[in-house]
């Protein structure tokens, strides 16, 4: 692999956009590019790894300002494992909260589409209202599921 590359390059090489790579080089995710003689943003092997380590880390869920967090801490030499750990526990929390949600989504769901089905459609489309079965769904408390 060539020691400098174009963001054609890099996009290519990470799967990432360039309109990606430029905001990301905007907030600060990424440093900012060095340019070639004619303009063109240049990018290094240690771009590409930076990157990768963004995608790795949004694909667990990591937040922009999570990721910023990270790459400061070991940009002033610091080990940011003690961050991410803590990091992890709160998004485990969190996906149990989202499961909880979606489980109750389910259900709820599950509930309309039975109610849908015995309504005639004759029924459902002589309403004036948006959409009555979205309108006349009543709510569950999470505790009753």
């Amino acid at each position: 692999m060539e020691n400098r590359l174009h963001i054609s390059d890099l996009a290519q090489q990470t799967d990432t956009v360039s309109s990606t790579i430029r905001y990301y080089e905007e907030i600060g995710l990424l440093p900012p590019a060095a340019r070639a003689g004619n303009g063109y943003r240049v990018y290094s092997r240690s771009d590409v790894e930076r990157l990768q380590f963004i995608r790795r880390a949004k694909a667990l869920d990591f937040s922009l300002e999570e990721i910023k967090e990270i790459l400061d801490l070991r940009e002033q030499g610091q080990a940011p494992c003690a961050y991410v750990i803590n990091r992890i526990g709160a998004k485990i929390d969190e996906v149990e909260r989202k499961i909880t949600e979606l489980t109750h989504l389910k259900v709820e769901l599950g509930q309309l589409k039975i109610r849908a089905a015995r309504l005639p459609l004759t029924d459902i489309e002589a309403k004036s209202c948006i959409c009555h079965l979205i309108e006349n769904q009543q709510l569950l408390p999470i505790d009753e599921l």
